[in-house]
């Protein structure tokens, strides 16, 4: 049994291990070469969050989904690039818009090089993935252009916030779905389709990406709150501190406006007021750490973990289909 991928994923299978160590190289590779640039600069300013290294979660994905094909189809390792480069390019844009100064342990490209030069950087990490993704047919094409959709329609559903009337909590569900399940849902459709799974698998795998997509970014939600160290790439508390909605703070405002409990009330003040004052966001962290808000959220992120791993139940037995519920596993345990 070998350890591979992120969060300490087991595999239990030489030959599974092999292909998945050996696609994920090939990512790796992928990933430097297709962010290299006549010009040094963006070249470095390119690279600089692929060498800060990452969980890889979606080209894993890819390549666990490709076992239910041929692994070694020529499309699979540029489908891995493709998707990874698309959230790269995202990470640039997200922290510019949430002023982000650290991502995965280095500073933010925002902050090293202002806003205008991480934008760019993360248009032109959008333009070498479609140059990647032409090459791999039209139905590829097509498929990355529908989650692009759902990806920045999201984004826009989350700056915009709710309508009147809709209840935050779904809101920011839907959000999700859009900003993080549809690229998870694409590593696991394009995976099985370049590895020429039939059409029902490719089906099974997208809808248990989806799924998984989000429980795994509702698990940041939680390590943003719960975190005591950096399991998340991000300080703890970081979007607490500028103001991210986050499914535990969510549930916090529906309690307070459901049942009105002064100590509810106090630190959804607290909560909104300054947490610059550092002393003032280590209380909100302490205080909503100890609040049901934060296991509500947690159990949020079990439900769609086990909804994902439902979904894999017709598919074949077999050591990748294990890899891929011990995945939902990892996830609920990063929000443990």
């Amino acid at each position: 049994m070998t350890v591979v991928g992120p969060f300490g994923l087991s595999v239990r299978d030489q030959a599974l291990e092999a292909d998945v160590q050996t696609g994920l190289a090939a990512v790796e590779a992928g990933l430097l070469d297709a962010t290299k640039s006549d010009v040094p600069f963006i070249t470095e300013a390119a690279q600089h969050l692929v060498l800060a290294g990452g969980k890889r979660f979606r080209p894993l994905l890819v390549m666990l989904a490709a076992q239910f094909g041929d692994p070694y189809a020529p499309g699979v390792v540029p489908a891995a690039v493709v998707v990874e480069l698309t959230h790269l390019a995202t990470l640039y844009h997200d922290d510019v818009m949430d002023e982000a100064a650290v991502r995965r342990g280095v500073p933010s490209a925002n902050s090293r090089w202002g806003n205008s030069l991480a934008v760019l950087t993360g248009d032109f990490l959008f333009a070498r993935a479609s140059h990647t993704l032409a090459d791999l047919g039209p139905e590829a094409v097509r498929i990355q252009a529908e989650a692009f959709e759902r990806l920045v329609t999201g984004q826009i559903l989350e700056t915009a916030g709710p309508v009147d009337g809709r209840d935050p909590v779904d809101h920011y569900l839907d959000v999700l779905g859009g900003k993080t399940g549809s690229l998870v849902a694409v590593s696991c459709r394009l995976g099985s389709l370049m590895a020429g799974a039939d059409e029902s698998v490719v089906d099974i795998l997208t809808q248990y990406g989806e799924r998984l997509g989000v429980a795994f970014q509702l698990a940041d939600d939680v390590l943003d709150i719960a975190s005591e160290g950096h399991e998340s790439g991000k300080t703890p508390g970081t979007d607490l501190r500028e103001g991210v909605p986050t499914l535990p703070v969510l549930h916090l405002r529906a309690a307070a406006a459901a049942h009105g409990r002064p100590e509810d009330l106090e630190l959804l003040a607290l909560v909104d007021g300054d947490l610059t004052d550092d002393a003032r966001h280590a209380e909100a962290l302490r205080r909503l750490r100890v609040h049901p808000a934060l296991e509500q959220a947690r159990r949020d992120t079990v439900r769609y973990a086990e909804e994902a791993r439902a979904m894999l139940a017709p598919l074949p037995d077999g050591y990748a289909k294990s890899a891929l519920r011990e995945l939902c596993d990892a996830v609920v345990h990063r929000a443990g």
